[in-house]
């Protein structure tokens, strides 16, 4: 099933806040991502209703297998790029722009070749 880039992000953002709060309210996407609660709200209904979270009658927020298979392959994604591209020189802010977008359009095959080649080169004990 083909998802679109900012459910991803969503997804992607509820993991990240619930490594770090130990839960996920729609108010703390709001805050986190910047965006509205309304649009949070609408977000969220659809991120339900595809069944990759459910709500709890707390109103927090959690990843169903499913959408924890996404939000970790973007989470993943995101943070290896933004590795890279720092260790080729690129400022941390600019990378993790160029990291959260270059995380949607890249193969599952490009992107393993990468993963591959980035620890082939960790791995080498003349590294530069």
């Amino acid at each position: 099933m083909k998802i679109h880039a900012s459910a991803e992000n969503y997804l992607e953002s509820i993991l990240i806040l619930q490594m770090q709060n130990g839960y996920v309210r729609s108010v703390d996407i709001a805050n986190s991502l910047g965006f509205s609660k309304p649009s949070v709200s609408v977000a969220m209904k659809l991120l339900k209703e595809n069944r990759y979270i459910t709500v709890g009658e707390d109103g927090r927020i959690t990843l169903t297998e499913t959408g924890m298979k996404i939000a970790s392959r973007m989470y993943e994604r995101y943070t290896l790029l933004t590795q890279i591209l720092m260790k080729l020189g690129v400022d941390e802010e600019t990378a993790r722009n160029d990291a959260c977008r270059i995380e949607h359009v890249l193969s599952d095959t490009s992107f393993e070749m990468i993963k591959k080649a980035y620890q082939e080169y960790l791995d080498k004990p003349d590294k530069v």
